[in-house]
């Protein structure tokens, strides 16, 4: 059984099979369309990044950091960085839908693979509903501008209701009836948009990553202004640490690019183009946000930044409040195509588990005319639009993010199992080899001399129970980085995966404890649903 749990699906194989249009010889209603070219998956991955984030959370990271936030976007882009070349590697030489999870399969095997396929569905599944929720919210503040507004019963949810607003709402049987209805609505309609086909999708996706890219440029033209350089000083006023303790939210802002990859099957070329989709859209993002965090630190002083709403505030402080309603225009749009690019990817890592015997076979029907798993569209429509309909679940979106990392480190790592291969000479992306030998021990020395109180301060037993069981994660970190670091002066690992790992596994322990059990709850959960259907249904196992 043991040998059976790591059972590799075959690269030689996939790769055939991808060619052929179908994924492990399932046939399927005539494959997807490949109709994805590098402009559309970089307006995908731009879509899937900037939403939320930049209207948000960047005032927080900007109220800690000040000025020097912008330094934080670049070192968040680098660590993000390490990560979308190890996808890109994988996209190059993998082209099949199912992003990290199909990854895994190649190389940790059949039960990683299921398992970063089951985190993969609580990130998607509460991001989607967390995006939801956000998008009623900017929706509602955009039908007050013009005067219109929905009931407060049919735009909030039971767990953030007030007493005067639960009275207010109608009863059925002494029980409120309060609903989000906005984000129940708009996850219909984004559902409707993925079912129809990845035409209708990619325009939809492409007009909206178009207007909100002009509404920022144009936020960032106006706002430099009314900079006021001595806002700028001092350019650290809480240190570097003040800087820091914003990296949680602002990588929180980059996650998602990796849903690009979930669309492999669906591209022309996707040796070619995944790569650079990915790569550029990581890019354009990153000069937006640094151009963002300097607009907002400059027009008032970072002191003030500390609110839910940090760019119409900027714009209110200068009295402009129509540059304030255009921003809530665009943070609709921004929403809206977040949500679609989460939609598109979260049925693609279905199909491609349901392909290979790991959950039923429905999962994988394609639509005979519309050309889109069909079944597994709806199933997730469902599964983010009623949560959203009755739910608060914002509180919880630090799962999202650990569902991301823990995707990452496992395609950072899958990256140095994969099989050498020639040079053929064939145009595809290729990871650059760094001989970690001796970079990654000197690095790890490095900043262990560099952070060695900070360090200290969490290894120790000060506080009790109730104090150290918070620091396990990041003690479970060291353990991985010393037996990493001896692997790479052993054997030379590559640098650019070592450090993607490392990078992501810290991140991961800025999660709090209570993250980390509910997603080991949410794995055991998955287990179980693995051992008691999955691994009697694995094709690969039938197969064998």
């Amino acid at each position: 059984m043991s040998n059976s749990l790591f059972r590799k699906k075959s690269l030689a194989n996939i790769i055939r099979d991808a060619k052929e249009g179908l994924a492990d010889g399932h046939e399927t209603d005539g494959g997807l369309h490949k109709v994805l070219k590098v402009k559309d998956l970089t307006a995908m991955g731009i879509a899937a990044v900037i939403g939320a984030g930049i209207f948000s959370t960047i005032g927080e990271a900007s109220f800690h950091g000040g000025p020097g936030v912008s330094l934080l976007f670049v070192i968040t882009a680098i660590t993000c960085g390490f990560s979308a070349l190890c996808y890109a590697e994988f996209a190059s030489r993998v082209p099949v839908s199912g992003s990290a999870y199909t990854y895994s399969y190649v190389t940790f095997g059949e039960l990683a693979a299921w398992v970063i396929g089951w985190a993969l569905i609580l990130e998607y599944a509460i991001g989607n509903i967390a995006v939801a929720i956000s998008w009623s919210g900017y929706c509602n503040n955009l039908l007050a501008g013009i005067g219109l507004s929905l009931p407060g019963w049919l735009a909030s949810n039971y767990d953030s209701a007030s007493p005067e607003l639960v009275a207010a709402a109608p009863h059925i049987a002494g029980i409120p009836i309060i609903l989000n209805l906005p984000a129940f609505i708009v996850v219909v309609l984004i559902t409707y948009l993925a079912y129809v086909g990845i035409r209708e999708s990619k325009r939809s996706a492409n007009f909206m990553v178009a207007l909100k890219i002009l509404v920022i440029l144009f936020v960032i033209v106006v706002g430099f202004f009314y900079v006021n350089k001595e806002n700028w000083s001092p350019f650290l006023p809480n240190g570097f640490s003040g800087v820091l303790k914003g990296v949680s939210a602002v990588f929180f802002a980059y996650i998602g690019f990796d849903a690009v990859s979930t669309t492999a099957e669906e591209c022309s070329n996707p040796q070619r183009d995944l790569p650079r989709g990915m790569i550029y859209s990581l890019i354009i993002c990153t000069v937006l946000y640094i151009l963002i965090s300097f607009v907002l630190t400059g027009m008032v002083p970072f002191s003030k930044l500390k609110v839910d709403d940090p760019l119409a505030f900027v714009f209110d402080q200068v009295h402009l409040p129509w540059v304030s309603y255009l921003i809530s225009v665009s943070a609709v749009i921004a929403t809206t195509s977040v949500l679609l690019v989460f939609q598109i990817g979260q049925p693609r890592i279905w199909m491609s588990m349901s392909r290979d015997g790991l959950l039923p076979k429905r999962f994988s029907k394609i639509h005979p005319r519309f050309k889109t798993p069909s079944f597994a569209t709806i199933i997730t429509g469902l599964i983010v639009g009623i949560p959203a309909l009755f739910l608060n679940l914002t509180i919880v979106t630090d799962l999202t993010s650990i569902g991301t990392l823990f995707a990452f480190i496992l395609v950072c790592g899958g990256v140095l199992l994969l099989p050498k291969e020639e040079n053929t000479g064939e145009k595809r992306f290729r990871l650059p080899y760094i001989n970690g030998q001796f970079i990654v021990p000197a690095l790890i020395l490095g900043l262990t001399l560099l952070f060695r109180q900070e360090i200290g301060q969490k290894l120790s037993f000060e506080g009790g129970w109730e104090v150290w069981k918070h620091n396990i994660p990041f003690f479970i970190f060291i353990l991985v980085s010393i037996i990493v670091t001896v692997l790479s002066a052993l054997r030379k690992l590559s640098l650019i995966p070592v450090l993607g790992m490392l990078s992501c596994f810290y991140l991961m322990t800025e999660i709090a404890l209570k993250n980390w059990i509910v997603f080991s709850a949410w794995l055991a959960v998955g287990l179980t649903i693995y051992f008691g259907y999955s691994y009697t249904h694995s094709k690969l196992r039938r197969k064998a």
